[in-house]
């Protein structure tokens, strides 16, 4: 038997990355020099600290079990031990005797009745007086998520993109091209290029994040941990824990390196306008950065706790938050936040503003979300469902300030109770709970429309779910229109919109080779990116999800944009074969 102390302070620092405790996994990591351990994430699995420590537990029980000379007792132990309970020996010992005591009392109880060693076998009655639910003992329930072969879609149906040699953390697609850029614990970024113009196969860029040191650039061995595109798509910044944020051209070449944070930057946003830069970091501060020049513009020193997530409500108003458990809302120019919010009970995790920039939404790890205004101190909404912690949130592209501003606003909730949520925020009240997942959920993302809702769990599933609500569609004199956009039509009717699927409804799912950390949509709806646990980068390939069109007088069948219902929305199909178009 070998064990090495950097094996244990791997999957130490894994455990602790999978639960969430990021910024624990980071001090530890540090601490124990991971970095330079020889050891390759990739071929580690997920939980594998308490999979180890599982079987060490059946072995105790095991060894509870079998006699001082090697035979083994006819039975099971009268209840399971505790981790705790296994490390301690004076608990072993009692359970041991306990165990003999009460089976030599079923054998004399078995020899007065005349019954024989496998009566209650015979009898039919569960062990140890225990209900069989489900035709299993216990109660328990498999593990692994079975999923309706209708909507599962099968590893041959994805491309899986290798290449990165560690956890891929994060993943965005650019906005005007089929370029996905992944940030990874390897301390690079990479840019996939996946349109169908560049030569078949997938092609990457490699941008490796180099320090500084002696003279020359070497590797920084730090972990890749956001990235952002800006608006037109010719730029990607990045954030590092060495504490740099970076700059890069679509081509993979570095433009400029930002360097003013004293630790990790956990997060990085580009504004709408593209001139801007702001970052939130562990040294408690946030940074709105020049994206020309390279240089900060402002850097805000509110916060009494690493700064944990950043969000734009203009382009140069912004919001942060952090383990201090408090929201700031600041402008660049200004010396103090224009708003601060204060109301949950422990970290938060992240913040988003909805289309319109007037509510901003929170989640923490009190298991709350909450709804802020500029317009009053308290919340507007507290909703309270999940039962876990609450990693990340996302408004719906829809509503006011938005491209589908007649669709409902809707927020998704993704949790560590393994659930996500969807939540009507104009009535605060929860419309959906999709519980598919087995493990906690890291990431959610809305297609461009607003239909569809793709979630990413540590199960390593990717789901998509419709968010779709049927609506009626209106008409005019001699053209017939969708909400969204006008199609001209030969005849005038009045017809409605009959969506394939009911809104909640899991339409696709995907089972990759690693935990989930994060999913998002391309620019046209047709693909999603996911990156995983296990050093991969996959997307789907396209299929097409039908609808239909139910007319007063008749059928007719018609092709156009993705925005009207009966579309060629390029995905997954659900359970029959796609409609010609």
């Amino acid at each position: 038997m070998s064990i090495t102390s950097d094996e244990v302070n791997f999957l130490v620092y894994r455990y602790l990355q999978e639960s969430g405790f990021s910024h624990s996994a980071f001090t530890f990591g540090i601490e124990s020099h991971i970095s330079q351990s020889n050891i390759n994430g990739t071929l580690v699995p997920p939980a594998a600290l308490i999979s180890i420590l599982q079987k060490g537990l059946q072995y105790v029980e095991a060894e509870i079990s079998i006699n001082e000379d090697g035979t083994v007792f006819d039975g099971r132990p009268i209840e399971s031990l505790s981790l705790i309970d296994a490390v301690m020996p004076d608990v072993v010992q009692t359970r041991q005797q306990a165990f003999r005591d009460k089976l030599a009392q079923q054998q004399l109880a078995g020899d007065c009745s005349g019954g024989g060693a496998g009566a209650a076998s015979q009898s039919g009655v569960p062990k140890n007086g225990e209900a069989t639910v489900n035709g299993q003992e216990n109660g328990t329930h498999a593990s692994t998520m079975e999923v309706d072969g209708e909507v599962e879609i099968p590893a041959s149906k994805a491309t899986v993109l290798r290449g990165h040699e560690s956890e891929v953390f994060i993943c965005a697609w650019n906005p005007v091209s089929d370029l996905l850029a992944s940030g990874s614990g390897d301390s690079t970024a990479r840019i996939w290029n996946l349109s169908e113009n560049s030569g078949g196969g997938s092609t990457q860029l490699v941008l490796r994040h180099c320090i500084r040191e002696g003279g020359q650039d070497v590797p920084s061995n730090k972990d890749v941990t956001s990235l952002d595109w800006n608006s037109d798509g010719t730029l990607l910044a990045t954030g590092s824990y060495d504490g740099f944020a970076r700059i890069w051209t679509k081509d993979g070449n570095l433009a400029s390196t930002l360097g003013q944070h004293k630790g990790p930057i956990f997060a990085l946003k580009w504004n709408k306008k593209g001139n801007s830069i702001l970052s939130a970091g562990v040294d408690k501060t946030t940074i709105i950065w020049d994206a020309h020049t390279g240089e900060a513009k402002q850097q805000f020193l509110f916060h009494s706790a690493p700064a944990l997530d950043v969000d734009w409500q203009s382009n140069t108003t912004f919001a942060s938050c952090s383990t201090d458990m408090c929201i700031h809302v600041c402008r660049l120019g200004t010396d103090r936040p224009l708003k601060t919010f204060q109301g949950h009970t422990n970290e938060v995790n992240a913040i988003k503003w909805d289309p319109s920039g007037t509510l901003l939404a929170s989640c923490s790890d009190d298991m709350t979300l909450k709804i802020w205004s500029m317009k009053q101190d308290s919340c507007v909404h507290d909703l309270q469902a999940h039962s876990k912690e609450i990693y990340t949130i996302k408004w719906s592209p829809t509503g006011a300030g938005s491209n589908n501003p007649s669709a409902n606003l809707l927020l998704a909730s993704a949790s560590f109770d393994s659930t996500v949520r969807l939540w009507d925020v104009d009535r605060g009240v929860c419309l959906h709970t999709l519980t598919r997942h087995q493990e906690p959920v890291y990431s959610v993302a809305f297609s461009p429309d607003g239909r569809f809702l793709a979630s990413g769990s540590f199960d390593k599933c990717v789901h998509i779910w419709s968010t779709a609500v049927s609506r009626p569609l209106c008409y005019s004199q001699g053209r017939v229109r969708e909400d969204l956009t006008s199609v001209l039509m030969c005849v005038c009717v009045l017809f409605f919109a009959v969506c394939p699927y009911q809104s909640g409804a899991l339409v696709n799912s995907y089972r990759g080779t690693g935990g989930i950390f994060e999913v998002c949509w391309n620019g046209s709806g047709d693909k999603v990116g996911a990156s995983a646990s296990d050093g991969s980068v996959s997307y789907p390939i396209r299929f097409i999800l039908q609808s239909f069109l139910t007319l007063t007088w008749s059928l007719i069948l018609f092709s156009c944009c993705s925005n009207v219902c009966f579309s060629r929305f390029v995905f997954w199909i659900c359970g029959s074969s796609p409609l010609p178009i």
